[in-house]
């Protein structure tokens, strides 16, 4: 069937037509999202409530026994922190970028995106012999008489939160640069020649303003922070797991694939479950 156009641009053929045509490039794709995602998560799934016997075991062990009900919470409660400290060091970041000089904005930029690009095990390694004991921030508080007696930064959860905390800071500063860069400078100089004071400008106009920068920030943030693994098992300690390592353990040394499979589908969920409600809260249109 011929399409003709009508004036204006719009297509004379049939809404079904036009979809069916959408769809075919896309249609690889979707093959290949098929094939390489929706069956490995669908046998990830059975596994989960198969291994080592049918029925939801391996849930019910991961939410009420003591010890995974600790690595849950750990994990949880660090992606929180992480995500919340991130915010507060990267939005100022994100708005010294907006109204710094072009110049020394592009080389600020330069040396985030170097940060992000530098290997992540060579940076994680740096954080371990930053924190030990004998590392440079001990020493340096000690030598400003701040403290008597190096501080516990490693091997605990202080230690994994900091070495995240940076490791996550560039996923922050990126989309809140975006978010804040769009917006007209002239609203907040209204909303201050009508009288409101900086704190005002700031929690009525500028901050709702940069609300769609911020959530894709949080987001992003909190939902790598839940599956990160390599920062948490350097900076960490055993008494200390979070779930990607609690699931690499039962995988790969104890073969329980069954409860590996159970912690890495309530990852996949808690993910799912936040996408929905970020899109519902702020919009689909807005997640830039």
């Amino acid at each position: 069937m011929v399409d003709l156009a009508l004036p204006g641009g719009r297509s004379s053929a049939p809404p079904a037509a036009r979809r069916r045509h959408g769809v075919g490039p896309a249609l690889g794709a979707l093959v290949f999202l098929f094939v390489f995602f929706v069956v490995p998560l669908s046998a990830l799934l059975l596994r989960s409530v198969t291994d080592p016997e049918p029925g939801i075991g391996n849930y019910v062990r991961l939410l009420t026994d003591e010890t995974y009900a600790r690595v849950l919470f750990n994990t949880f409660a660090v992606a929180t922190v992480v995500t919340i400290v991130t915010l507060l060091l990267g939005y100022p970041v994100a708005w010294l970028l907006v109204i710094l000089p072009s110049r020394v904005a592009r080389w600020l930029f330069a040396i985030i995106l170097l940060s992000m690009w530098t290997n992540l095990l060579a940076r994680t390694f740096a954080w371990v012999v930053l924190l030990q004991k004998t590392g440079v921030i001990n020493r340096m508080l000690m030598n400003i008489g701040l403290i008597d007696a190096p501080l516990p930064l490693l091997n605990n959860l202080t230690g994994v939160t900091i070495g995240m905390t940076y490791i996550m800071l560039p996923f922050i500063i990126l989309p809140l640069h975006a978010s804040l860069s769009g917006l007209d400078p002239s609203l907040m100089q209204v909303a201050s020649i009508s009288g409101a004071r900086p704190r005002q400008v700031f929690f009525r106009v500028m901050l709702p303003l940069s609300l769609p920068g911020l959530g894709t920030g949080a987001l992003m943030v909190f939902v790598m922070a839940l599956g990160y693994y390599v920062t948490p098992a350097m900076l960490g300690g055993a008494s200390n797991m979070m779930l990607a390592e609690l699931i690499a353990q039962h995988v790969q040394t104890q073969l329980n694939w069954g409860l590996g499979s159970a912690g890495a589908f309530i990852l996949l969920a808690v993910t799912l479950a936040l996408y929905a409600v970020y899109v519902r809260g702020i919009g689909l249109g807005r997640l830039k």
